[in-house]
């Protein structure tokens, strides 16, 4: 059996009451999953509205590599060049 951590900080009287406050034991509603009321309107249109964001984040990160090599390279001729 696994102890259950409460988030009550330490109980000094009422532990049934503590935890009868806690989380754990919070009023939750049901969400219908099929049937009546299961209907979720911002759901609808997930799939459809990343489609395109994989590909433009990887542009990202070679634009920022190409500017990487383009900064470093003048850096290291300097120094080649000044202790040869």
């Amino acid at each position: 059996m696994t102890t259950y951590r409460h988030k009550r900080g330490k109980i000094q009287n009422n532990a049934i009451e503590a935890l009868l406050h806690d989380p754990l034991f919070r009023e939750r509603i049901e969400v219908n999953v099929k049937g009546k009321g299961s209907y979720r309107r911002k759901d609808k249109h997930v799939k459809k509205a990343n489609w395109e964001a994989s590909s433009k984040k990887s542009n990202d990160f070679l634009l920022l590599a190409f500017l990487f090599s383009v900064v470093k390279t003048p850096l290291l001729y300097r120094i080649n060049r000044f202790t040869a």
